[in-house]
């Protein structure tokens, strides 16, 4: 007995053994052609959405500049010798960075001996003018003697012959005109002396005040705070941030920015594809790489009229400027941000995945279950987002897509929509075509 048992134990799970697999096998849906993966159509409200990468800087700040006549001072490429480092908290008149003085150090000495001769010339003109002022005085001083000689002369010429009281007469005259004439030429050498002193005091003042720009730049060489702040280096035209080295000019001469810190903006830029999609006032969802639970909010403030190609990058793209919400004060410039902007939101629509349509002839399907059967269904298409498309027609909520089509995809029948003509004139020898995937 106990012998018969153990035997039909044996065979009891050896039928197990066989049929169970055999039963999975019967009861399994029918192959898919591979597509195990599905999903639902999905009926609610469509966010369009431009993602982008950002960073974050002030809405607006003080500017710390090095000297402001670097120009008129000859000094156009001026060297960083030392900075603070970046973040430092400073007050007004607090030390930021010094310049290299050896790029005007020549120019110094230049411009010094330059007024040291103009001093001489000037007093050289000085000289000269007072010597033959000095002379033409003593010359109308001898001609006022000689003249009144010759009045002397004419009166005691009275009673001689007349020949001789004539010529009494004339030498008087002559006098006289000399003596005028000597008057007249005083003055005229008096305007030329002052005119001669303008011309080199002018060149003395030029001379003087051009040394004294470059003193005045030399000295602004040490930059200081112009208010207190967080001291943040300017990027150059390269991207990079200025440091010790880099070069100051009169046409970039800001060194660093005090940022305000309460209103900070996100700047971004947009491919030219979805630059079209964006507007002022758009609604944008902000995140930080530093900290990713952190979500901040904004909106689209500015939107370039005209693209750029940033450095290392052949695509167009769009500067758009992003104001930040929320007032935080963990928030600092430089921080990168991930930038969702809100385009469009479409309220109760059906959606599907992208991967779940495909286009076969240049006609948008989806394929969709109906009992144990799959389906290639036309489908209408609306807006598009990264991850899911709109479907307008074709589909009901809650009936399940496949997200990769079956192997024998493009020779199931299609299931066309009332009246569509897509794909009509597609030749018949091209229905085999390969299904491609929308992309986006």
């Amino acid at each position: 007995m106990s012998m018969f048992r153990s035997r039909r134990t044996l065979i009891v799970l050896a039928l197990l053994f066989v049929g169970g697999p055999t039963a999975w096998l019967l009861a399994r849906p029918a192959d898919d052609g591979g597509a195990a993966l599905v999903a639902t159509v999905k009926q609610g409200d469509f966010s369009v959405i431009v993602t982008t990468a950002g960073e974050l800087r002030a809405s607006s700040a003080v500017n710390i500049q090095g000297p402001a006549e670097m120009q008129r001072a000859g000094a156009f490429q001026v060297k960083i010798a030392q900075l603070v480092p970046e973040g430092t908290l400073v007050k007004e008149g607090d030390f930021v960075a010094e310049l290299d003085r050896s790029a005007l150090a020549q120019r110094m000495q230049e411009t010094t001996l330059a007024v040291q001769k103009a001093e001489a010339v000037n007093e050289q003109a000085m000289l000269d003018s007072t010597l033959n002022l000095s002379k033409a005085r003593e010359e109308m001083r001898t001609m006022e003697l000689a003249l009144e000689e010759k009045r002397l002369a004419k009166e005691q010429a009275v009673y001689e012959a007349p020949t001789v009281k004539r010529q009494a007469e004339i030498d008087l005259e002559k006098a006289e005109r000399a003596l005028a004439q000597a008057k007249v030429d005083y003055k005229t050498k008096v305007e030329q002396a002052q005119a001669k002193m303008r011309e080199v005091g002018a060149d003395l003042q030029r001379q003087k005040n051009q040394l004294e720009v470059v003193q005045q730049v030399m000295a602004g060489f040490t930059i200081k705070a112009p208010a207190p702040g967080m001291v943040i280096y300017q990027k150059e035209w390269n991207g990079k941030k200025r440091a010790v080295g880099s070069q100051v000019s009169p046409w970039e001469p800001t060194v660093a920015t005090l940022p305000d810190l309460t209103k900070m903006e996100s700047i971004t830029y947009v491919n030219e594809i979805d630059i079209k999609k964006v507007a002022v006032g758009q609604p944008v969802r902000i995140s930080l790489d530093s900290d990713p639970t952190k979500q901040l909010t904004g909106k689209v403030m500015q939107v370039a009229n005209v693209g750029e190609q940033r450095p290392n990058s052949d695509a167009k793209v769009f500067e758009v400027k992003v104001l930040v919400a929320n007032a935080d004060t963990t928030l600092r410039p430089g921080m990168t941000t991930g930038n969702a902007i809100e385009t469009t939101v479409l309220k109760n629509v059906l959606s599907v995945p992208l991967e779940a349509v495909t286009s076969i002839d240049d006609v948008p399907y989806v394929f969709k279950r109906s009992g144990a059967r799959v389906v290639r269904q036309e489908v209408e298409t609306g807006a598009m987002n990264d991850n899911e498309v709109v479907i307008l027609k074709g589909v009901e909520a809650g009936e399940t897509v496949l997200l990769v089509p079956p192997a024998d995809a493009a020779k199931l029948d299609p299931v066309r929509l009332p009246g569509s003509t897509r794909g009509m004139a597609t030749k018949a020898g091209d229905s085999s075509t390969a299904a491609r995937t929308l992309s986006k």
